[in-house]
């Protein structure tokens, strides 16, 4: 049986993997993206994972990414809008 990972499961899995954090650690919607100790740079190199991760195109202005669950809105909304233009 082939499990189908959430957005924010696959979004907890990048972040566990790209830098360094801990599986138990807490990665929930509600926590802070400042709280998960990337520096500028690491989240510029995120959105670029996230871009390859999920096949899509993500605005470098205009949006506003405070918390994990605002990072997990942002990917659905744009997986949705750029993925129905191409059928």
């Amino acid at each position: 049986m082939t499990a189908i990972l959430t957005t924010l499961q696959k979004i907890r899995d990048l972040i566990v993997e790209n830098f360094n954090l801990k599986e138990g650690e807490r990665i929930e919607p509600d926590v802070p993206i400042d709280n998960l100790g990337l520096d500028s740079l690491d989240k510029i190199e995120f959105m670029f994972t996230l871009e390859k991760e999920f096949n899509l195109k993500i605005p470098e202005r205009g949006i506003k990414i405070d918390t994990v669950g605002d990072l997990v809105e942002l990917i659905d909304k744009l997986t949705v809008e750029q993925h129905s233009q191409t059928v």
